[in-house]
């Protein structure tokens, strides 16, 4: 009975739709009817998957570049995709001529150079018809002497003779001029050196330019390079002589760099040796290269770009900047300043020296005469000082005619140790020091040329005081004498050819006679000095035997003489003035005239001292005035001789002003007035002589003859014996 009633209330329920049937996993009850549930629209796989609905039931599969972590390709819940790298993955997924580049879930094929994917159904790359394409285009891929032959993934230029492309196979044939390396006619017999590498360059660019040879690596840039530098140390080691050897060098060097350059295998290159320094970069391709370029070593730097150094002409496959700096070509340059005008200050010429290192720069654009960019070169100064009233830094390049000129360059900025300088060609360059300091102006050379005439005069008359006057005649006359010919020689020479430049060898003569007589005339002072030290300490046997006066007082000049010029001939005469030059060879006139002045300082302290002991045993009779005259008097003449007044010239050459270089101008034009004054005029004993020799000159002939009858020969000239033994050698 109970059962019915379940079973009458269950129909029941199910009429009014509450009736719900279990359904198995994978099922939902749905109308009284358990259906399928769709996993995959809830989500079950996951990223970079594909779900897949099975009746109760679903499954799981990687999209096509992932796999699953746990190795299953089909799967329900516990996996994950990954991405699968199909370029190590796959063997040659791209083929040969391709690079393979994974990507997320796929991957990509690059063609190499050379080839295409236009027809990428294959699956692989196609060789491109290079030569085929550019005429087609109507291009000149090789040039109007080139041949172009298609070869797999690339081509190549078959060169006609005398046109390379420098052994790179796709770069325009190029012509080259091998001509350019005969030298003009034969080297200058001073620059031996340099037909070694005219004869090594030429042979270079001949077996680039012969087909029969291009492309079997006969050539090595990196060697070639090497023993180019080798043969120029070699060249400038000893130095140049002259301003045509300095150009035919630098012109030579320049071209041999532009043929090398495109043989390196580098982008960049340096070479150092004991006189270069360089630095060279090169870009390849087949578009001109763009972008800033920046070379350096220790002396100078480079700032321009590879638009400027390819120039905007036809494009050869490659461009070429090089920085070339000489470490000690500025000695053999620091002349040839005839060309720079315009530079006056105050109405006053300055004199030149060169005060940077020689830098060459080399690009491979064939128009530099006229850049579309300045070009910044930035130099080092060879000694730390600043700019200043008078001083200033000039920036000069080395022109074809083989002098220093400014046109085109010009000062950007400067301070005590560097100055930069922007161009508009490219050639050769340093930095000038333009002196204002102690240059001769016009009332220096007024004063100098007045001075030396009187002294010219005065010396003259000298010559003749020391050599006819018999009653002073001694070893320190002798002294006198020839201080004064060395000296009147030395200020002839100096008023005749000091300015007189041209020819150079005329002008190396006049300053090494120069430098032999100035060196002379100190000599003689400090034999002056010796012989008043020996007469105040020795007093008896003071003399110096004469042959030993004429060897030290001659041979020592000329021995110093000598040797500076076997060391250094190029030192003798500058563009301005015929004397030393300021490399180095200046001291050998400085070195001895400082060594005398010492040793005459110290003579002259003791002779002052001694004089004074000897003035105050003076007889008390005599007047203090006269002892102060007497003394001054001895102290000027001494003063004087002993060329104390040269210290102003020492200091001079350091750091003068004006008021010191007319001091300095004065006494020593004025030198021989002075010995003249001194030692004639203020002599009694010679003030004597003159009376006597005017008196016999003027007085009429019978009275000369009266006179002669009325005095007593002998006893006059024993009294003028015995006033020379009194006032000659004993008194100062």
């Amino acid at each position: 009975m109970e059962y019915w009633k379940e079973l009458l209330l269950l129909g029941l329920l199910c009429t009014l739709g509450e009736c719900h049937p279990e359904c198995d996993q994978g099922f939902k009850s749905e109308s009284r009817t358990c259906i399928d549930v769709n996993e995959c629209e809830e989500g079950l796989c996951g990223e970079n998957t594909k779900c897949f609905n099975t009746n109760g039931s679903f499954y799981c599969q990687c999209l096509p570049g992932f796999k699953n972590n746990n190795g299953d390709f089909n799967f329900t819940l516990g996996g994950h995709c990954q991405d699968f790298n199909e370029c190590t993955g796959v063997d040659n997924i791209c083929g040969h001529a391709a690079n393979c580049s994974n990507r997320i879930g796929s991957y990509m094929c690059t063609c190499h150079f050379g080839y295409t994917n236009a027809n990428w159904s294959t699956g692989n790359c196609q060789d491109i018809d290079e030569c085929k394409e550019a005429d087609d285009k109507k291009e000149d891929l090789c040039g109007v002497k080139g041949t172009c032959t298609n070869s797999n993934g690339s081509y190549w230029c078959m060169c006609s003779k005398g046109y390379t492309n420098y052994g790179n196979e796709r770069t325009t044939c190029s012509e080259l001029d091998c001509d350019s390396f005969n030298g003009n006619g034969r080297p200058a017999p001073s620059l031996e050196g340099l037909a070694d590498i005219l004869f090594m360059m030429r042979n270079s660019c001949l077996a680039l330019s012969d087909p029969s040879t291009a492309g079997e690596g006969n050539t090595d840039g990196n060697v070639l390079l090497q023993k180019l530098f080798t043969g120029a140390e070699a060249i400038l080691a000893p130095g140049l002589d002259s301003s045509e050897d300095v150009s035919r060098l630098l012109g030579v060097v320049e071209n041999a760099i532009m043929l090398i350059g495109p043989q390196l295998k580098d982008g960049r290159t340096k070479s150092v040796t004991n006189e270069t320094d360089a630095e060279i970069a090169v870009q390849r391709g087949t578009t001109p290269p763009i972008g800033p370029i920046h070379l350096t070593n220790e002396n100078a730097t480079l700032d321009t770009d590879w638009t400027t150094a390819a120039g905007m002409g036809s494009y050869p496959g490659f461009a070429l900047a090089a920085l070339l700096s000489y470490k000690n070509l500025e000695i053999s340059v620091n002349r040839s300043f005839n060309k720079l005008t315009g530079h006056e200050k105050d109405g006053v010429n300055p004199s030149f020296q060169i005060s940077s290192r020689v830098v060459s720069v080399v690009v491979s654009n064939p128009s530099t005469q006229n850049l579309s960019r300045h070009v910044n070169i930035t130099l080092r100064h060879l000694q730390d000082k600043e700019e200043s009233a008078k001083l200033s830094y000039i920036c000069a390049y080395w022109n074809e005619s083989g002098a220093w000129s400014t046109d085109g360059c010009y000062q950007l900025c400067s301070n005590a140790t560097h100055t930069v300088c922007t161009c508009k060609h490219l050639s050769s360059f340093a930095v000038l020091m333009a002196l204002y300091d102690i240059e001769h102006t016009f009332g220096l050379q007024v004063v100098t040329k007045i001075g030396l005439a009187i002294t010219l005069v005065c010396l003259i008359l000298c010559i003749l005081t020391f050599k006819f006057c018999h009653s002073i005649q001694g070893t320190r006359t002798t002294i006198h004498l020839h201080l004064c010919i060395c000296l009147f020689m030395a200020d002839l020479i100096f008023l005749a050819g000091i300015s007189q430049t041209k020819p150079v060898g005329g002008c190396r003569f006049v300053a090494a006679m120069l430098h032999y007589f100035f060196l002379g005339v100190f000599t003689w002072m400090l034999l002056e000095g010796v012989q008043l030290y020996r007469m105040v300490v020795l007093v008896f046997n003071a003399s110096i035997r004469p042959l030993y006066l004429f060897l030290t007082g001659y041979g020592t000049p000329l021995l110093i003489v000598v040797i500076s010029a076997i060391i250094r001939p190029k030192g003798y005469g500058t563009d301005q003035y015929c004397w030393l030059s300021q490399d180095g060879l200046i001291w050998s006139f400085y070195g001895p005239v400082c060594f005398i002045i010492i040793f005459n300082v110290f003579f002259f302290i003791v002779t002052v001292w001694k004089l004074a002991q000897k003035f105050t045993s003076l007889n008390p009779d005599l007047s203090k005035l006269h002892k102060i005259r007497a003394f001054t008097v001895t102290a000027i003449a001494q003063m004087c001789i002993l060329g104390l007044m040269w210290v102003f010239g020492a200091f001079l050459f350091q750091k003068g002003t004006t008021v010191e270089a007319y001091i300095f101008t004065i006494l020593n034009s004025l030198q021989g007035a002075l010995v003249f004054l001194m030692h004639c005029l203020l002599s009694k004993q010679v003030r004597d002589e003159y009376a006597h020799f005017l008196s016999c000159v003027c007085t009429p002939q019978k009275k000369r003859y009266s006179d002669f009858s009325t005095t007593n020969p002998s006893s006059s000239q024993s009294q003028a014996s015995r006033s020379g033994q009194h006032t000659g050698e004993s008194q100062i």
